[in-house]
């Protein structure tokens, strides 16, 4: 409730102040063009991220900005529907990419602070993604290994020692 109050003051407060010192007219009229160019931005935005999100799937790479930017474009789009000056510009300003990207990289950060996870999730998600699978040779000799790849396909690899090296002083 404390917060509906606030909402509603900061709203009557901007409102007032920009009539008192563009006049009520222009105060309509600013009011108006926000409501048309926040439409007109939210309908662009969306169809881009909507675009943005379909060829990520078809490239097949994981799309944590492309989901981020439609989150973002969805709230810009709430925000304008909500009545009021202060929530009109913070939706335009959602839909407008430049200070999309950078609440998007303040969420992000924000983010992998809470849950330093995160942060390797999104760092391993930007590179290329290979299929593999690992095969333990337990008590196989090499002969069996070397069938085992070549009848999978494989064209080259690299076998790596998963025993942790220690340095020598």
């Amino acid at each position: 409730m404390p917060f509906v109050l606030l909402y509603l003051v900061v709203e009557i407060v901007a409102v007032v102040a920009l009539a008192s010192w563009i006049g009520f007219g222009w105060t309509l009229v600013v009011l108006l063009a926000g409501a048309v160019l926040g439409i007109w931005l939210a309908r662009r935005e969306g169809l881009r991220v909507a675009r943005a999100l379909a060829e990520a799937a078809r490239d097949r790479r994981v799309a944590h900005v492309e989901t981020t930017d439609g989150m973002l474009v969805a709230a810009g789009g709430l925000l304008l529907l909500v009545p009021g000056l202060v929530t009109d510009v913070a939706g335009l300003l959602l839909l407008l990419p430049p200070s999309r990207a950078l609440v998007r990289r303040r969420m992000v950060h924000a983010a992998e602070r809470r849950a330093p996870g995160l942060r390797t999730a999104r760092i391993h998600a930007e590179g290329p993604v290979i299929d593999g699978e690992v095969v333990d040779r337990g008590g196989a000799d090499r002969d069996v290994v070397d069938r085992l790849v070549l009848d999978r396909g494989v064209v080259e690899g690299e076998v790596v020692d998963p025993t942790p090296r220690t340095s020598e002083p």
